[in-house]
């Protein structure tokens, strides 16, 4: 199907958001720029085939029309039409290779904007990943760090109550030989002063 003017005003491209390329305002001007010019040819265009053909039809029609004193100067005057076809023919030429010129460009700027998209969305996916495994490193590590910091309070921990735990042992061994020996002071006192020992009170 061929590209017309109005392909290229309604085409629509798809925004790219948080990265960089074109600004789109300055390619919809230019691609204005570009429809207005193909426009003009077109009509130009349009304009020298129609004169292309009036001047074949008019180059058939004038030998019948022609005079027969007329027919000794009809030779020398036939280069003239010959040479307008041919400079009309080449002018017809002109518009369309400047045509095909404006479309190269415009399928150029769509593909360059759409490769530099691509490229960007490429990167941008990259960028993520790398973040992500950064992220993803960096938490492990702290997770790491945070397990070794709890294993030594609580090997710190253990050894508190390990210490707590014999010091209450010696306490007890303390105070019960402290305890008894006070008992048997009292045992002593009682039977040297003839009292009954505290044992047998019951104590």
């Amino acid at each position: 199907m061929a590209l017309t003017p109005d392909d290229v005003v309604t085409k629509q491209f798809q925004h790219v958001r948080f990265k960089e390329g074109f600004d789109p305002d300055e390619v919809d001007d230019f691609l204005d720029e570009i429809v207005v010019e193909w426009r003009k040819t077109i009509a130009e265009n349009d304009e020298l085939k129609a004169k292309l053909a009036a001047l074949e039809s008019g180059s058939g029609a004038a030998p019948a029309a022609a005079e027969p004193v007329q027919e000794a100067a009809a030779p020398e005057e036939a280069p003239a039409p010959a040479a307008a076809v041919a400079e009309s023919a080449t002018s017809a030429e002109q518009p369309a290779a400047a045509s095909a010129g404006i479309i190269e460009l415009a399928q150029r700027l769509h593909d360059e904007h759409v490769a530099e998209g691509k490229a960007q969305r490429d990167q941008l996916i990259a960028d993520a990943q790398a973040q992500a495994a950064a992220i993803v490193s960096e938490a492990e590590a702290k997770g790491r760090d945070e397990m070794a910091r709890l294993d030594k309070e609580r090997t710190t921990l253990e050894t508190r109550i390990s210490e707590l735990r014999q010091f209450e042992r010696d306490y007890r061994a303390q105070l019960r030989t402290y305890i008894e020996g006070h008992l048997r002071d009292l045992e002593s006192t009682a039977t040297g002063s003839g009292a009954a020992p505290v044992s047998a009170i019951g104590l």
